[in-house]
């Protein structure tokens, strides 16, 4: 598969990459990350931790490839994922094409570094959707990039 960009070109600006360190423990800064992002207008509808069910499906295939009691294969670092909304701007990006979906919802990713450090890790889906080809190159995405980059400033300026 050839693309049709070379990704070593393409800088964080152009995901609209974020990220902050917080220096607290894991479960505080998942609170912190979900009411900042909803004080900058997102609203949380699904939130899921990754590490949790990995480290329980690797324990169970574990435990199944084994007849003995085995640890487990999975103890990853805590890892948790904030879907984030704000529905005004999600409808006009799907008033512009309905396969925006695909990449929602906007997610916050919260990980341990070490213990009592937490990186926060967002990209652009609406940047990465225009790069991409899923959204359209007109004066209305632009807007929706404005408006969602408006979202995201203040949610790090605030965390």
């Amino acid at each position: 598969m050839t693309l049709a960009f070379d990704p070593a070109e393409i800088g964080p600006e152009d995901i609209g990459e974020r990220e902050a360190t917080l220096e607290m423990e894991h479960e505080a800064a998942i609170e912190h990350v979900r009411e900042t992002a909803e004080a900058a207008g997102f609203g949380v509808p699904v939130e899921f931790s990754p590490s949790e069910l990995l480290n329980e499906k690797l324990d169970r295939e574990a435990q199944s490839a084994s007849s003995s009691p085995t640890q487990s294969e999975g103890d990853r670092d805590p890892y948790y994922v904030l879907g984030a909304c704000n529905p005004a701007v999600a409808d006009r990006a799907l008033e512009e094409t309905r396969k925006q979906g695909a990449l929602f919802p906007c997610n916050f990713v919260i990980w341990q570094e070490d213990p009592g450090v937490q990186r926060v890790y967002h990209v652009s889906i609406m940047r990465i959707a225009r790069l991409v080809g899923i959204a359209p190159d007109n004066d209305a995405w632009a807007s929706i990039v404005g408006d969602t980059g408006e979202f995201v400033e203040a949610f790090f300026e605030e965390l």
